[in-house]
């Protein structure tokens, strides 16, 4: 579906709903004038409003990664038709920053939001400049500072050039990802990540700009190796939205390989990587910003002289003498720009929106209005049908319909208590894997820390090495969901086909690491590990591997540093990839279960409205479940220090130090002789601590996790249970003020069906309008949607 057919079927749907909302109001209005309760159609108003909301407010999300200097933000500011976003040597992009589309007379803004703030802080009103400056200077006090107000992400309010003229993609929001490496130099690592997997998850397009010099570098390769690792399901199921853009061709030489060859050669490189088929898009960013601002006339002097500096020469032309004659920069801007390679990328990306999450929109806000424009028909017909029957027939059918109605509510708590059923088979088995990753976590950590004291065997007189009851050398055990159920007396969503073989895949993650403790350790503290090289601590006889004895305070501190550093990032990185997988696989646990919740009412409500010959369709959105953050801060977030002091002789025992339990590093001050600091860290204690808070975090999160999955699926069976409630209380409502008028306006019985014909003429015009558009839409449809 190109944009122009989106922007023409989103103006269709959103006209005649509309219309449709003016006929309902109309009804209505005349029912109130003549002293009737209208409430009976007040969720039909409800659901129109509801879907024109939907079709003016919905929100498209693309995504941007790259490395950095791979000219991200000049990509996007090329996109934005405005030079707002800030670009230089150092990382700019400190955490996510959205920046939405707003219509062109609005003042555009940048905002900041922070942890534990609703309502954003405006750090800038005005134009490009004013918030590029603003930006630029609050990112960088940020972090050097080390965020010290919990700013999350930022917010620029801005015109986007790219949809400008399409009011239908009006909730349009690019979404600036940091790069690997500001993963690695800043202290926002864990969020980062964050962000990138809930682009990959939730956006509608996902764009990866490369460097075209350097795309094969290093940061490149582990910002792939990151996305992917347990995720190459979803990366096959989103093939379609994920694009690569080799950015910066314009500094090709005569010297350097055809674009083509390069590309193809990405290709092979993106293929090893578990991208299947990826496509890929040369650009020049700097070259399409330029021209855009030119071809706008919004260009200052300096980007003007820079136009002619880098671009303009290719340009030129000859004239009768053979003289080379460089064109205005303003009559060579349209052909600049669309030789950048941006209006394609620009035109492929808009129509992905639209094919995908765009006709999903359209599909479910047409959907509303057809379902509403039937409501009101069935609305009409039970009218109809109540004025062509006597008055004691009518009596009987309104008692009938009440006791169908009540039957229909004991199923409706029958659908209930199935729901609580398989609410607790998901709730047990995203608990089982949330335990298994701490499992894991532990496991993972204690063998980092056994491999500390492995490397000291043989450099004592004696050592006491005892292994960890080690995960890895067990049968994996991945979430059993049909064990689960089992034990629960239910099943698991086996109504659905293929459900088995998802569940069978199990939540299971791999935890990994960067590197290894024993290396950060011979990094920071390379004596320390060494006893044959620590004369003094040979003298007190340690021989304990898991004993770490040093001289200095200040050594004993890098030491807890040192595993701080190693161990937060890595269980925070580690909780990410299992809260990836759990929403990813959970949802669609989730969506299987609102489906059933979906039919179960439907059955229902078309065996009430069986004698009526009238039918509901039931209409639920699935939402991602929302995940608790796993706030691990290391071993503590300030190593602190307990000191005792005791002396002894020769002839005293040696008394032992107490041990280091991860938040505190324990030391002695011993005389003997002349008198000797030493300080003593115990991994053991270190490791038993990490793993404590490693369980405090779990159970926190298990539980917050319960209440998250218990509200949204009884806000899910809520949903359905809302729509068959107004369901059953519209007819009702009609069969109520049908007694009531066959007892009062009998000798009106000509005029009532006139005006209900009247009505009934006017709806249908819009019944035949909705199935004309649904046609249309219909011949559009993807072979596969992304939703």
């Amino acid at each position: 579906m190109s944009s122009e057919q989106f922007q023409a079927a989103h103006d269709s749907i959103y006209n005649a709903g509309t219309g449709l909302l003016q006929y309902l109001q109309e009804i209505r209005q005349s029912r109130l004038s003549e002293g009737d309760d209208t409430k009976g159609l007040q969720s039909v108003e409800d659901d129109i409003n509801k879907a024109l909301h939907e079709l003016k407010e919905n929100k498209y999300q693309v995504a941007v990664i790259a490395a950095m200097k791979a000219g991200k933000s000049t990509f996007l500011n090329a996109v934005i038709g405005a030079d707002v976003l800030a670009s230089e040597t150092a990382a700019c992009t400190i955490c996510r920053t959205d920046v939405r589309h707003i219509p062109s007379g609005q003042i555009p803004r940048l905002l900041e939001y922070r942890e534990g703030q609703r309502r954003p802080i405006v750090l800038a009103e005005g134009d490009a400049g004013e918030i590029q400056q603003k930006f630029l200077v609050r990112t960088r006090e940020i972090r050097e500072k080390d965020n010290p107000d919990d700013t999350i992400r930022f917010e620029i309010e801005y015109p986007i050039e790219a949809i400008s003229g399409l009011s239908s993609l009006a909730g349009f929001t690019l979404v600036d990802t940091p790069g690997p490496n500001e993963w690695e130099s800043t202290n926002f690592n864990v969020k980062l990540k964050e962000t990138t997997l809930e682009a990959l998850r939730n956006c509608n397009a996902i764009l990866f700009v490369l460097n075209y010099a350097s795309y094969k570098d290093n940061a490149i390769s582990d910002l792939f190796k990151d996305v992917i690792e347990n995720r190459k399901e979803i990366l096959s199921e989103n093939t379609g939205k994920i694009y690569f853009i080799l950015n910066k061709v314009d500094q090709k030489t005569e010297k350097d390989r055809e674009i083509h060859d390069v590309i193809e050669d990405l290709k092979r490189e993106l293929t090893n990587f578990g991208f299947p088929n990826p496509i890929i898009y040369p650009a020049s960013s700097r070259q399409g910003l330029l021209a855009k601002l030119i071809e706008q006339n919004k260009a200052n002097e300096s980007q003007v002289k820079d136009f002619k500096k880098f671009f303009s020469a290719r340009y030129a032309i000859e004239d009768e003498e053979g003289n080379q004659i460089i064109p205005a920069p303003h009559k060579i801007a349209p052909k600049a720009l669309e030789d950048s390679g941006l209006p394609t990328i620009q035109k492929i990306v808009i129509e992905t929106i639209t094919q995908n999450a765009g006709w999903n929109l359209l599909s479910d806000a047409l959907a509303k209005l057809d379902k509403a424009a039937k409501a009101i028909e069935n609305s009409l017909n039970t009218q109809f049908s109540g004025w062509d029957i006597t008055i004691e027939s009518l009596k009987i059918k309104v008692e009938d319909y009440r006791r169908h109605s009540e039957f229909a509510k004991i199923k409706v708590a029958n659908v209930k208590k199935s729901v609580e059923q398989q609410k607790e088979i998901l709730i047990k088995g995203f608990i089982q894997g949330v335990s298994l990753f701490a499992y894991e976590a532990k496991d993972k950590i204690q063998n980092e820390i056994d491999q500390i004291a492995q490397s000291r065997i043989g450099k004592s007189t004696e050592h006491n090495i005892k292994q960890s009851d080690n995960l890895q050398s067990r049968v994996h055990q991945d979430v059993d969901w049909f064990a689960i159920a089992g034990e629960i007396g239910g099943t698991v969503l086996e109504f659905i086909p293929g459900i088995g073989k998802v569940l069978g895949k199990g939540l299971k993650t791999v935890l990994k690491t960067s590197n290894s403790l024993l290396d950060s350790m011979k990094k920071s503290v390379p004596n320390s590990l060494n006893i044959s090289d620590s004369g003094y601590q040979n003298s007190f006889n340690i021989s304990d591997s898991y004993i770490i004895r040093v001289k200095t305070k200040a050594e004993a501190q890098r030491i807890g540093t040192t595993i701080n550093d190693f161990c937060a990032p890595h269980i925070q990185s580690w909780w990410l990839d299992t809260q990836d997988k759990l929403v990813r696989d959970g949802t669609k646990i989730r969506e299987a279960l609102v489906k059933k919740i979906q039919e179960d009412i439907q059955q229902i409500s078309n065996e009430l409205s069986q004698y009526l010959g009238q039918s509901l369709n039931v209409h639920i959105n699935i939402n991602d479940i929302q995940f608790p953050s796993f706030e691990f801060r290391g071993i503590d977030a300030e190593i602190k220090y307990q000191q005792e002091v005791f002396t002894r002789t020769r002839k005293e025992a040696k008394k032992d130090s107490s041990c280091c339990k991860s938040n505190k590093v324990y030391y002695v001050d011993v005389s003997y002789q002349d008198k000797q600091d030493f300080y003593d860290i115990d991994l053991r204690q270190t490791a038993k601590q990490i793993k404590h808070k490693i369980d405090e975090q779990v159970l926190k999160n298990q539980q917050l996790l319960q209440r998250v999955i218990e509200k949204q699926i009884e806000e899910d069976f809520r949903n359905a249970e809302h729509q068959i409630n107004d369901f059953i209380k519209m007819f009702q409502d009609d069969f109520d003020r049908l007694l009531k008028e066959r007892n009062t306006k009998e000798a009106e019985a000509e005029q009532i069906r006139e005006i209900l014909n009247i009505q009934k003429e006017k709806l249908t015009k819009y019944l035949f309008q909705l199935t004309a558009i649904r046609v249309s839409l219909d011949s559009w449809k993807p072979l596969q949607t992304v939703r």
